[in-house]
C-alpha cells in the first residue's frame, strides 16, 4: 500500500503536517497539546491555532483529548468541513489507534459494547451506566504481550466516538491504558494512547485516501499499516 510521505515538522511551524491538497489537511498532534482552545487565560495554544497560522482557512473536523497523540483531519474552507463532518456523523471515516495497556488482553480479539455517560460530580470523568449511557462499541486487536513489563500492545477501533470511549472501556475490562492519570493507569511521561490511522475516501475526486502515523511511544508494526 502506497501511503503519502509525511512533511516533517519545520521548527517554526509547531506542528508535524502529514499531508496537504487544496480541500484538507491532516496533522500530527503531540500529546500534551489541546487540539482546539480551552477555556481561560493560557489554553489559547492548541493545534488548531498552530495550524491555522499557515493554513487560515483550516477549519475543525474532530478532536482529540489534549493527552492523545496522533492524526487530526481539518478541512480547507466551511464546504468542505460540512462535507468531513457529515462523513465522520455516518462513519466513512476509518479511524484506528494504537495504545498499551495494562495486563494481557484476553481474547486477543473482540469487542467492547458498554454504554458511556458523563460522570457529572466527577467531570471530565466518564463512566459504564446501564440504564442511561448512550450505546458505544470498541473493536480491539491484541498486538504483542510483554511478559516482563505486563502490558499489552494493542489496536483499536472506535466503532462510536464518544467522549474518553477508549480510555473507559479498556478501564472497564481490567486494562487502563498506561499514563492514563484519570483513570487510574500505570504511572508513565504520558498516556500511552496514539490516533495511528485514517482511512476514507477523498471527498473531491474519490480516490482511497490512507494516512498512517507512528506512535513516539513505540514503533507500529506491519500489522497495523496493514489492517485486516
Amino acid at each position: 500500500m502506497n501511503l503519502p510521505q509525511p512533511s516533517r515538522a519545520a521548527p517554526e511551524r509547531g506542528f508535524e503536517l502529514i499531508y496537504r491538497d487544496e480541500c484538507l489537511l491532516v496533522a500530527n498532534k503531540p500529546a500534551g497539546l489541546l487540539a482546539v482552545p480551552g477555556r481561560g487565560e493560557g489554553k489559547q495554544d492548541c493545534l488548531v491555532a498552530r495550524v491555522q497560522a499557515e493554513f487560515p482557512d483550516a477549519l475543525t473536523v474532530h478532536r482529540l483529548d489534549m493527552a492523545t497523540s496522533g492524526l487530526i483531519l481539518f478541512a480547507r474552507g466551511a464546504e468542505m468541513q460540512s462535507q468531513l463532518s457529515r462523513m465522520f456523523r455516518e462513519r466513512l471515516v476509518e479511524k484506528r489507534y494504537v495504545a498499551l495497556v495494562a495486563g494481557k488482553i484476553s481474547p486477543e480479539t473482540g469487542e467492547i459494547a458498554l454504554p458511556l455517560i458523563a460522570d457529572w460530580p466527577n467531570r471530565p470523568r466518564q463512566k459504564v451506566d446501564h440504564d442511561i449511557g448512550k450505546p458505544s462499541l470498541t473493536r480491539y486487536r491484541l498486538l504483542d504481550y510483554d511478559a516482563g513489563n505486563d502490558t499489552s500492545r494493542v489496536e483499536l477501533e472506535p466503532i462510536t466516538g464518544r467522549t474518553h470511549q477508549l480510555r473507559v472501556h479498556l478501564l472497564a475490562i481490567g486494562h487502563a491504558i498506561v499514563g492514563d492519570e484519570l483513570y487510574g493507569g500505570r504511572p508513565a511521561e504520558r498516556l500511552m494512547l496514539h490516533a495511528c490511522w485514517l482511512s476514507f475516501v477523498h471527498p473531491l475526486d474519490g480516490r482511497p485516501l490512507t494516512l498512517a502515523s507512528d506512535p513516539p511511544f513505540r514503533a507500529l508494526t506491519d500489522a497495523i499499516l496493514s489492517p485486516a
